[in-house]
């Protein structure tokens, strides 16, 4: 079964009823071997897209990761960038802000670590904390110092929406393509995911009592992420939204997304010139006489 990203993309204006999207499709693969194939299959190319973005440097690329605890981010960002050059891909993960970073405006942060040209660039979790985690906690907006009343009333969130919505415009226009993934995980299988974590000595370092206590706030989390996915999926910087309760699914839904991303640049290695070529030949008969 090929794998098809035009159903999982938010088109610009829809609203999103996250109840009416799946947490978990008929897999993409048949077997894990298949699997494997087909995820070696799209790092490999990944690899490759990734040299020719340097080489022409005229793009980058910003993947943005959102989701609910134990979706899988780290293990997608994990597999699916695997083969692709440490030095043309950098990857942020953002916690609480520091004092420093609460005095600058809630972009502030996120935007001095976007990806140059030629490079990817991946955020887990992003500057969409802002409208996600604050509106669900609204006692945050206190330590951010705003003028004003900074309340959670509609004109607010809707100004923070315009502001993200501006950014990512800005930066399509400046040559950065935003692909921002949002990994759908369903409420009884991220109890499996956080009993796992529990139940093996390996992972506990992964859980604690703010999980769970997160965890009651499920449904405002996903009142919070439907008015989101709504408000900021645009044409140029959309949002898809990833069946995440089957992780190898997941991943490859993930990795063709980015694919499909890359390949929409329509990039080309640079043409050599005349005047390269001629440097190219001196070059090689200097090698040739050592």
């Amino acid at each position: 079964m090929g794998i098809k990203t035009r159903h999982l993309r938010v088109d610009a204006g829809e609203a999103v009823d996250l109840k009416r999207w799946p947490t978990r499709v008929e897999p993409v693969y048949g077997s894990k071997h298949s699997y494997e194939e087909m995820l070696s299959e799209h790092v490999g190319r990944l690899s490759e897209m990734q040299e020719l973005l340097y080489a022409t440097d005229q793009h980058a690329v910003l993947v943005i990761f959102q989701a609910m605890d134990a979706a899988g981010k780290d293990g997608a960002i994990k597999h699916v960038m695997s083969g692709v050059n440490p030095q043309g891909c950098q990857v942020f993960s953002y916690k609480h802000p520091s004092p420093t970073e609460l005095q600058h405006d809630f972009l502030w942060r996120t935007t001095r670590d976007l990806p140059e040209r030629g490079k990817i660039g991946i955020f887990n979790r992003s500057y969409y904390e802002e409208v996600l985690i604050v509106r669900v906690h609204p006692e945050i907006l206190k330590g951010e110092s705003l003028a004003g009343d900074g309340d959670d009333g509609k004109r607010f969130w809707r100004d923070r929406y315009r502001s993200i919505t501006g950014l990512e415009q800005h930066l399509c226009r400046n040559g950065t393509r935003v692909v921002k993934i949002f990994l759908h995980l369903s409420k009884p299988e991220q109890r499996k995911r956080l009993l796992e974590r529990i139940d093996t000595p390996a992972k506990n370092w992964k859980i604690g009592p703010d999980d769970l206590k997160e965890r009651t706030y499920w449904k405002q989390y996903r009142k919070a992420y439907e008015e989101c996915l709504s408000a900021t999926s645009t044409r140029d910087a959309p949002w898809y939204i990833v069946p995440a309760d089957d992780k190898p699914n997941a991943r490859l839904m993930v990795s063709r997304i980015i694919l499909e991303t890359l390949e929409g640049l329509s990039m080309s290695f640079p043409k050599v010139t005349p005047a390269r070529q001629r440097e190219l030949a001196a070059m090689r008969r200097k090698l040739l006489r050592d």
